[in-house]
């Protein structure tokens, strides 16, 4: 089974789902082939084993996905993230070549939460809908206006269309990515988010038309603390050659990315985002 024939096969089981979830992280990317307005490109996106599913704080969703799953073929294996109740689990497919799916979900207020014993513990997870997800910070970015795709029959495997999946648009794809940098403490992961971003802006480049709008309304959503934190994060980044951006071309496999070009494409797109071309 090909990996788009796995994730297809994901979709479909989450259908009664998909108005209340986001396909998010390097699944995202793969999916923007499928969107109009990308800029067609000959490399092949980062590949990626996993395929992030997430849902909004107090999303309301009913019935039970675990069940679904498991009657598709994936079995629920404990994901190996540290001690916290309910511990985190990952939902992987029979068969496949590593392909699983992980829920996700906002983290918001201080990351603690009552034990029950009069005490505080990490409040790192949420049992809903009969599956465990993870709670990160910032991840509401990736829930705002998202936009949607469509894979072609020729391409699911599954003989139909897998419609209406629900993806970040690329602003708050970008703009996660520099929320989230300070968590990305090795190298190798931190660059790797530069080549998504630098990929993010390559292909969506000629519909900044329709990207800027988006910021200035993604904008006013945030909090101040972001607001300071995107743009200190487009600073650290691409104000100047740096360690990470010669890491991150060193990541593409099927294409050769000189650091220069790199760097400029990206500092020219957040002008052209931020206004101040």
């Amino acid at each position: 089974m090909s990996e788009m024939a796995e994730f297809s096969r994901l979709a479909m089981t989450l259908e009664p789902w998909r108005k209340r979830i986001v396909f998010v992280g390097g699944w995202a990317f793969r999916l923007y082939h499928y969107e109009p307005r990308a800029y067609t490109v000959d490399h092949t996106p980062i590949f990626t084993n996993d395929a992030d599913v997430a849902y909004a704080e107090r999303e309301p969703l009913e019935g039970d996905i675990k069940q679904a799953l498991e009657g598709a073929g994936f079995k629920e294996e404990p994901n190996f993230g540290g001690d916290v109740d309910p511990p985190a689990m990952r939902y992987t497919l029979d068969g496949a070549n590593g392909f699983y799916a992980e829920f996700l979900t906002p983290l918001t207020g201080s990351g603690k939460k009552r034990d029950g014993k009069g005490g505080f513990k990490n409040d790192a997870t949420e049992l809903k809908a009969g599956v465990v997800a993870q709670k990160l910070r910032h991840l509401e970015v990736l829930l705002f206006q998202p936009w949607l795709v469509t894979i072609p029959t020729d391409e699911t495997g599954l003989g139909e269309p897998v419609t209406d999946l629900r993806v970040p648009n690329p602003v708050s794809f970008i703009i996660q990515k520099l929320l989230i940098r300070d968590d990305r403490r090795q190298l190798k992961r931190l660059a790797n988010d530069v080549v998504y971003i630098h990929d993010a802006l390559q292909i969506f480049y000629g519909a900044m038309d329709d990207l800027v709008p988006i910021w200035k309304q993604l904008a006013g959503a945030l909090h101040p603390n972001q607001q300071k934190s995107v743009r200190d994060g487009v600073k650290e980044l691409f104000s100047e050659m740096n360690d990470v951006i010669r890491e991150a071309v060193t990541i593409p496999t099927d294409r050769k990315v000189d650091p220069d070009a790199m760097l400029r494409l990206c500092r020219e797109g957040f002008e052209e985002l931020f206004g101040e071309a």
